[in-house]
This record gives C-alpha cells, sequence and structure tokens, in this order.
C-alpha cells in the first residue's frame, strides 16, 4: 500500500490529507499559530474544585475553563506540583530530577480536593482540544513524545509497545534505554523503535531531554496561562507516528511549510528527504491530485460505492448512526444472503474509512443489512475489525446484536473533521434573485479600482470560476488586458474549479488574500 501525504497551506490554515493507494484516508485542518494543541504544556490557574464531580476548572487562558479530572490527575501529580514550586522559588537549580525528592503516588481512587486544595497554580498538558461549547480537556500527567520513545518525568517504569511481538527485541530495547536513562524519568519505547541501533534511540531521548529542559527554563518566570512547551505542528506529528518505508511522496504547496518540514524530515529520517515535494503548479493542488473531487464526495450525507450501495451518515447529540443500503446492487445469480454479505463486507471497509476521515468519536451504530447465517455475520465482524486495525484512535467494536446492529466506540481528541459538501447557488447566492449579469464584471472593476487605491499593490492575481476567467481572458484586447492599461498594474486571472459560478477573490502573490 503507497502512502501519500498532501499539505496545503494559506494564511487561515493548513489542510493535510493523507492517501492510502490514491485513495483519501484521512484529512485535518489546522489553523496556522493556533493554541490549544493536544500535547501543549501550559502553567494554569485552578480556578474551581467541583467535589461533586470529582473535578476541577483550570485557567489555561482559553475563553472556557479547561477541565482536570481526579483520574487524569496521574499517579505522580504531588511529585509534578513539588518540582514546580521548586522552580518558581529558585530552589531547583537543576532540570533534570537527579536530586530532586519525589512524593509519593497519589491512590487510583480518591478525592480531588485532597490534592488540589489550596494550590494555586498547576502544570497542566492539553488531552484533548476544545470541542463546541466545551474547554480543553487536560490532564497533569505531563507525556513528551518523540520519533521512538515517549519520555514520563518522575516515573520509573520502562515499557514497550505490545505490537512489538519479539520477547528477544523487548528485552533488548529495554536494556538499551535502561542504561541511559536519567533518574525519575520513565520511558513507553514505541513500535518504530525495533531494531533501532543506540544511536537512534539515544539521540531521540536527548531531543526529549532539551524539551524538558525548555519547560524548566520557561517555567521559572512564567504566569498562569502562558505556555511552557509546544507541540509540533500536525504534518510533523503525522510524519513522527506514521512514515515508514510505504510513504511514496509528500506533497508542499507552501515554501515555509516544506522547509520546516525539510528540517524536520532531516533530523528523524534523514534517508526519505527525497520523498518531500514543493508543489509550484499554477492549478491548486488539490484539483490537480484529485482530492477536492474525493472531500466533497466523502463527507456528504450520503457516501455513493463502488456498483451502487451506499452509506447514509446522520449525526445526532447522542451517536452517529450509519445505515448501510445496498441500492440496485444485485445478481441474480446470487442468493438475497449472499448479495447482503457481499454489500455488507464493502461496506464495512468504507465505514472504517470514513470513522477515520471524519474523525467520528463517541458511541457509532451501523445498521448493516440483516444476514440471517451466523457465520456469515461473525464474518462481517472479523471484517470490520480487520478494516479498523489501521485506525490509531482508540476504539471498541461489539459483536453484530440480533437487529443486525454494530455498536463502536471510539476516542477522539480534536473536533471532528467537517467539510461541507454543500454549494450555495450560483446565480442567486441564496437569495432567489440575482444582478444584472451585465452589471458583475463592473462589480469585478469597481472593487479592482478600490484595492488599487487603497492597498497599491505592485501586482493583482483573481481567482474565479473557469467560464468567467475565460470571458475576461478571450478576445483581443480582452478585459484583463485593458484593466492592466488602465491601472497600470500587472493583473493575473486564476482559474478555480473549486469555485462556485460568481466567487472571486483577490490576492497579492499567490495565497496572500486582499480582503475588501
Amino acid at each position: 500500500m503507497a502512502n501519500e501525504l498532501f499539505v496545503h497551506a494559506n494564511q487561515q490554515e493548513v489542510v493535510i490529507a493523507l492517501t492510502a493507494d490514491k485513495r483519501l484516508t484521512e484529512l485535518h485542518k489546522e489553523p496556522r499559530n493556533s493554541d490549544w494543541n493536544v500535547g501543549d504544556i501550559y502553567l494554569g490557574r485552578i480556578k474551581k474544585i467541583m467535589p461533586g464531580l470529582n473535578a476541577a476548572f483550570v485557567d489555561v487562558g482559553y475563553e472556557k475553563d479547561a477541565f482536570l479530572h481526579y483520574l487524569d490527575l496521574g499517579p505522580q501529580v504531588k511529585s509534578l506540583i513539588q518540582y514546580s514550586k521548586l522552580v518558581q522559588q529558585g530552589k531547583q537549580k537543576q532540570a533534570l530530577l537527579s536530586n530532586f525528592v519525589k512524593e509519593e503516588d497519589v491512590p487510583k481512587v480518591g478525592q480531588i480536593q485532597d490534592i488540589l486544595n489550596g494550590l494555586g497554580n498547576i502544570v497542566i498538558q492539553i488531552a484533548k482540544e476544545p470541542i463546541s461549547t466545551k474547554g480543553p480537556r487536560i490532564t497533569t500527567e505531563i507525556s513528551l513524545a518523540g520519533r521512538y520513545i515517549v519520555l514520563i518525568p518522575f516515573s520509573n517504569k520502562v515499557s514497550v509497545s505490545q505490537k512489538i511481538r519479539s520477547n528477544e527485541e523487548k528485552n533488548r530495547l529495554k536494556k538499551l534505554i535502561t542504561g541511559s536513562l536519567p533518574r525519575h524519568f520513565g520511558v513507553i519505547i514505541r513500535t518504530v523503535a525495533e531494531d533501532q541501533s543506540i544511536e537512534e534511540l539515544e539521540g531521540d531521548m536527548k531531543d526529549l531531554l532539551k524539551r524538558w529542559d525548555d519547560i524548566y527554563t520557561n517555567l521559572k518566570t512564567a504566569q498562569p496561562g502562558q505556555k511552557l512547551l509546544g507541540e509540533i505542528d500536525r504534518t510533523n506529528v503525522i510524519l513522527r507516528d506514521m512514515l515508514n518505508d510505504s510513504f511514496s511522496a509528500i506533497h508542499i504547496d507552501d515554501e515555509k511549510v516544506y522547509n520546516d518540514t525539510k528540517e524536520y524530515l532531516q533530523s528523524i529520517a534523514p534517508e526519505r528527504v527525497n520523498i518531500l515535494k514543493l508543489y509550484k503548479g499554477s492549478e491548486p493542488m488539490f484539483d490537480v491530485f484529485g482530492l477536492e473531487r474525493q472531500m466533497k464526495a466523502s463527507f456528504g450525507r450520503v457516501v455513493n460505492m463502488a456498483n451502487g450501495a451506499y452509506l447514509v451518515v446522520e449525526h445526532t447529540e447522542a451517536m452517529h448512526v450509519i445505515d448501510v443500503n445496498s441500492g440496485p446492487r444485485a445478481k441474480a445469480s446470487n442468493t438475497q444472503e449472499i448479495n447482503a454479505l457481499d454489500v455488507n463486507l464493502d461496506a464495512a471497509r468504507e465505514v472504517a474509512r470514513q470513522l477515520r476521515l471524519r474523525d467520528m468519536g463517541g458511541i457509532i451504530v451501523v445498521d448493516f443489512i440483516d444476514l440471517h447465517s451466523a457465520e456469515n455475520r461473525l464474518q462481517l465482524f472479523e471484517k470490520l475489525r480487520d478494516e479498523m486495525k489501521s485506525d490509531k484512535a482508540k476504539h471498541n467494536i461489539l459483536p453484530p446484536s440480533k437487529f443486525g446492529l454494530i455498536q463502536i466506540t471510539r476516542s477522539r481528541v480534536r473536533p471532528q473533521m467537517q467539510v461541507d459538501t454543500s454549494e450555495q447557488c450560483p446565480v442567486c447566492k441564496g437569495t432567489g434573485e440575482i444582478k444584472a449579469s451585465v452589471l458583475f464584471t463592473d462589480e469585478i472593476e469597481n472593487n479592482l479600482r478600490f484595492i488599487v487605491n487603497e492597498n497599491n499593490p505592485s501586482s493583482i492575481n483573481i481567482s474565479m470560476h473557469p467560464y468567467i476567467a475565460g470571458y475576461l481572458k478571450s478576445g483581443f484586447p480582452s478585459l484583463r488586458m485593458k484593466w492592466m492599461w488602465k491601472y497600470k498594474k500587472r493583473i493575473n486571472v486564476k482559474a478555480v474549479t473549486a469555485y462556485n459560478f460568481m466567487e472571486y477573490h483577490f490576492f497579492e502573490g499567490e495565497n496572500n488574500e486582499i480582503k475588501i
């Protein structure tokens, strides 16, 4: 299976698409310069303790207070609290914990007020980004994720990913890590560490200890709501967690993001830098590689599959419901049971893809077509479990119920991905009325005149629907040429198939949109 990563960046956001064999499997949208990313570490201020919830609300600078439950404190929370106090009082003279005296671990069952009463500030890590009207979900069990290991301060445990099957390899990795592990630091050895050399592991350890040193330095003078350490950007997180030999190309259309990614790739896998490609085409990258079409086709209420079968995806407050329909698909030579099984097996693959693509979380109920054979129901269940193995999110799948429903629980730490698959009427934009069409070019020119007078850019790019772009560039002299002579500016007209008929935008350069 060949994986490709596509990264489109503009002023507002970075859109990341992951494909497997040219088929879109994951989509992420990250606001540029966004705070509150999973993994970010802050100094928070305890706002209110809620004994009834066994939780506390913590001010981390977000508009809504963050939520901290007792179970998210972690056993070493007292050590973290003591360490933070000593650092801010100037009594902890080094970042490492060699001379630090650990506090006793807190019990798994207890009351949060017994731990946090009388405490003002606390170091926390974002465990779940703000979703809807809720603030971030946070934890005090700090962890620093690297390429091969996850570093856990105040812990003494060394554990190995269960996906590494060989006991001999597990023992080798534990021995290598234990020999270089500083006092009072624990480690989780990740799956990608399998067969790696001591140099690679120690290099990763060194980088993570440097990040801990940054936390120590920032904590000395930090005020509540201040970020102590930011997680790496989403593009690099995907590369860190998923990069392997199956990646054939990484396409990026922004030079800054390209250079940042190249620098990160050189640090974790210098031998793979050659797969990184800077896209310089004149057409939008997602259009050229067919991603825009796949996004529109995959995020609607109805998701069509091959041979006429389709899914209907409904979102409610309590759960997500997916209904499987065969449509016109039916082979006359097969029985109803065999046709239903064929459709269900195809649907299982698409359901697994949809869960990753939309990052759906909570309770998901899938209504497959009824199967009367217990053997066929088991085959469907095993197929869905196999397809879900590539999903990194924690999930649990229950066998089909007597009503033919399969229930899935899936955790997510980011807002669900939404792509608007509906478009405004290209003529009336939802009003039911339009301007006289002969006035449309006058409207564009009026806005062009305003931009020239107010912004005076050296050149102007106008992106619009291909039909309008063709009209402006047709004939001699064309309207575009007349405007260039009139306003003494270089004016480029760019056709964008994703725009509706009467949509247009002005840009200075490639991505710097001029707001009107």
